[in-house]
């Protein structure tokens, strides 16, 4: 490993052990009781066809390439890790990374449908991030619209041709955008009957975009650091993902 790429890992693993300090603040996933129950209800039923599709996926993964599941366990733990690491908003909630496109850039987007509600599980019994009946909205933001737009978009990069760094980055950036949006989106269908679901919406995205943003290019970058990780001390490992069988003219 040359000195650019240890000096862009231990730059990535400071600013991840910053955004660790505590936080005295409201996290950015659902908390238990801000949802309405019959939207609990409709986001869990909605989740539930992703799930299933999920465990198939992971199924038919281990059963081609049984050395995957060391890949999808380090898919898992930097979802949990990096999602919970929160800082506060200007307005006194609080965002976070989601982490779910590297699990999508390297296995598709039905895994991380499975691997995000065991993580928001986990969140929500340890850390109080989150919530149980909150859970399946959360699900279908971080773990099913989030991977998904990550995926497409990444694959949409290959497609034009960039390279396959330039192309995690975005795909990475843009899941993460994405999960924030439809979370704003859920929010306001909760809360818009009194100032009109675009106004609610409105403000919502206002409150969390303000440290989202740079978030999510913090994530992009760590995301393509994990990439370059996988391919200097996992390299045949990571021939047998799906980032590993992509074909691209352009060398990442």
């Amino acid at each position: 490993m040359n000195t650019f790429k240890r000096k862009t890992i231990f730059a990535a693993i400071f600013i991840s052990a910053l955004f660790a300090l505590p936080v005295n603040s409201f996290a950015m996933h659902i908390m238990e009781g801000y949802l309405p129950l019959k939207h609990c209800i409709a986001w869990g039923v909605i989740c539930i066809p992703f799930i299933v599709m999920g465990f198939l996926s992971i199924n038919k993964i281990l059963s081609e390439n049984p050395k995957g599941a060391a890949l999808i366990a380090m898919s898992a733990a930097f979802v949990f890790v990096i999602s919970s690491l929160k800082i506060p908003t200007i307005f006194g909630s609080c965002s976070h990374m989601t982490g779910t496109g590297l699990g999508a850039i390297l296995f598709g987007p039905w895994i991380m449908s499975v691997l995000g509600i065991i993580v928001l599980i986990f969140q929500a019994l340890l850390l109080a991030h989150g919530g149980l009946t909150t859970l399946g909205a959360n699900t279908f933001s971080m773990a099913v619209a989030g991977p998904f737009v990550a995926y497409i978009i990444y694959k949409t990069c290959i497609k034009l041709n960039l390279s396959k760094r330039v192309s995690v980055f975005f795909a990475a950036f843009f899941g993460d955008l994405v999960t924030y949006f439809i979370t704003s989106m859920q929010l306001s269908l909760s809360y818009s009957s009194s100032d009109g679901f675009i106004n609610t919406a409105s403000k919502f995205m206002a409150v969390f975009m303000s440290t989202q943003l740079p978030l999510a290019i913090i994530e992009g970058i760590l995301t393509v650091v994990i990439i370059i990780g996988l391919e200097n001390y996992a390299l045949p490992e990571l021939k047998n993902t799906l980032f590993g069988t992509t074909k691209n003219s352009k060398e990442a």
